[in-house]
């Protein structure tokens, strides 16, 4: 039987970098996409030599627009096929809204949105036409309310779970799944790259991201629409429901204030 390949986005590091580990373990070929090629390279060197897989690297930065089409272009150039898709690739900027840099809002947007948006419409465009195929898009629990001191970035992750939840209705009866998972903070280089440190919520205990991957994987390869990492997070997920919107973007707003010093 043919080997299965899987395209993995900001698989350098984080949980990227643990589902790079798990699916290569599953036997997947990966096809590994970041910005930083050295560290890229170091992973791709890694997963191959403790598993029987191949592993190739595709330098690029999501966050510039038309990247995402450019990438899964050079894919399918090279002779490859996206079984699965693990759009992880994200970040996020902390601060009030109207003090972010207004072309950083743009970047995060262009990757956490736009991007993720261009490779599952490319992939599942090729998964329905074979009749197989798993794509999981992370999203995370900041998309289940409003976010004070990260609007655009909560908004981003409520778009990545609605669109999943379309999604994975579409392609119901298809062959096809799409998973979304949903992460609380995750022990990673999300908080330095989103200037995050004096964050009140991140001085709480992190979950890791081996953890996160492991429950992402699971949920992928059993083709759940929907996952939350965590006990504790599902709760806090499933919160908002029971609460006003103000309510609960108020908790939000404490707990991102920066932390007494």
């Amino acid at each position: 039987m043919a080997k299965l390949t899987a395209l993995i986005t900001g698989a350098s590091t984080g949980i990227g970098y643990e589902l790079a580990k798990l699916l290569a373990a599953d036997g997947f070929d990966l096809l590994l996409a970041a910005r930083g090629a050295d560290r890229l390279r170091a992973v791709a060197d890694e997963v191959s030599a403790d598993n029987d897989i191949e592993a190739t690297v595709y330098v690029a930065d999501l966050s510039v627009r038309g990247a995402a089409a450019d990438l899964y272009g050079r894919i399918t150039d090279d002779g490859h096929v996206v079984d699965v898709l693990a759009n992880n690739a994200g970040f996020g900027s902390y601060g009030s809204f109207h003090e972010i840099d207004p072309d950083r809002y743009a970047e995060m947007l262009e990757l956490n949105v736009v991007a993720l948006t261009a490779l599952a419409r490319l992939a599942i465009a090729d998964m329905m036409a074979r009749g197989a195929g798993r794509i999981l898009n992370v999203a995370s629990t900041a998309a289940f309310q409003a976010g004070p001191l990260m609007a655009a970035y909560y908004a981003s992750k409520a778009y990545v779970l609605s669109l999943s939840t379309a999604l994975a209705y579409e392609t119901r009866h298809t062959g096809v799944t799409v998973t979304c998972l949903c992460p609380g903070p995750t022990a990673s280089e999300f908080q330095a790259r989103g200037n995050m440190g004096e964050a009140k919520i991140m001085q709480a205990r992190l979950m890791d991201a081996p953890r996160v991957a492991r429950i992402g994987h699971r949920a992928l390869m059993r083709g759940r629409p929907l996952v939350v990492a965590g006990r504790s997070n599902a709760f806090l997920a499933f919160l908002p429901r029971l609460t006003p919107r103000r309510f609960a973007a108020a908790v939000v707003a404490h707990l991102q204030r920066p932390s007494p010093q």
